[in-house]
């Protein structure tokens, strides 16, 4: 349902180039990205009631949580209970981020169809999240990859760092477009180019998706997640979309950052991401009213304002 059913004020659309896609698919990540780094562990029966709210706001893609060992990100403790407790909604998928080939078997022990991996595009980045070195990831990752395609498991590649490095400073596109096409060829169905601090900006969007489309890698195996650190998550994925990008990630309420990057700030609030797929005539399937209630309830839940605009703005 769009917000205009709804008598929510919308902008004006504007007429748009036909290489817009005409539906997006929203990939929403509040309950495993924006979670994983509250500081206070948030009770189980109030993730699963938010993975619930998102659902029946019309998100049907629902990333629920991550099997990494509790000692990296103690709020993800409690994955496989959440996954044995869950109640899926009707045609709605629950991803869950797995690490490691310890992952991948409880992933395969709790029935999970739909797992993504976290790889970087910059050696540090890889030895501090990783443990690993930024060839040596892949070693690592490939096991877990042909044992989840085996299974029939669906299997996307999550890749950070893809436009600037906290200890690094710029990445070179080459590398990025090196390291993304490693995750597809072997064998994720999808690749998430991560802006991890917040740094990119429309003109290196632009230059990163023309590198991997001269790459032959087609646009419909990228989706991008923008983080908001400079106020350019709504201006980059527009960027995106224009490029033909049809999956984006966000979080609700523009929860999350990164527990290995203290300057990662929150991802792009899903409501300001539907705000404007609202103003340029792009299909979504979201309830706006229903997900910035569900955004205030967690912000309440939290003990803190959500920092996504939009819910500011209808609050």
């Amino acid at each position: 349902m769009g917000s205009r059913e709804l008598g929510l004020p919308m902008p004006v659309a504007a007429p748009e180039p036909a290489s817009l896609p005409a539906e997006v698919t929203i990939w929403e990540v509040g309950a495993r990205d924006g979670l994983q780094n509250e500081k206070e562990i948030v009770p189980l029966e109030v993730k699963l009631e938010f993975l619930r709210r998102l659902a029946d706001a019309g998100l049907v893609v629902l990333e629920a949580t991550s099997f990494v060992h509790p000692k990296w990100v103690p709020q993800l403790a409690d994955a496989t209970e959440l996954i044995a407790e869950l109640d899926p909604a009707p045609g709605a998928r629950y991803p869950v981020l797995v690490p490691n080939e310890r992952g991948l078997d409880r992933a395969l022990e709790a029935q999970v169809r739909d797992i993504a991996i976290f790889a970087s595009a910059t050696e540090t980045f890889a030895q501090r999240n990783l443990n690993s070195d930024l060839d040596g990831q892949f070693g690592m990752f490939e096991p877990v990859v042909s044992r989840a395609v085996g299974e029939g498991i669906a299997v996307r590649g999550y890749l950070s760092m893809c436009f600037g490095d906290p200890w690094e400073g710029p990445v070179p596109v080459e590398q990025v477009v090196a390291a993304g096409k490693r995750l597809l060829e072997m064998g994720c169905f999808q690749l998430s180019l991560g802006d991890t601090i917040g740094v990119a900006t429309p003109g290196h969007v632009e230059a990163l998706l023309r590198a991997f489309v001269a790459a032959g890698v087609g646009v419909d195996r990228l989706a991008v997640h923008f983080h908001d650190t400079y106020g350019q998550a709504l201006a980059n994925t527009h960027t995106a979309l224009r490029h033909g990008v049809s999956t984006v990630d966000s979080s609700a309420g523009g929860l999350g950052g990164c527990p290995y990057a203290k300057s990662a700030t929150g991802n792009l609030a899903t409501e300001d991401l539907v705000w404007m797929l609202e103003g340029l005539g792009i299909a979504h399937g979201v309830n706006l009213e229903s997900l910035v209630d569900t955004s205030r309830w967690m912000a309440e839940k939290l003990g803190r304002p959500s920092p996504s605009a939009v819910v500011k703005a209808l609050g």
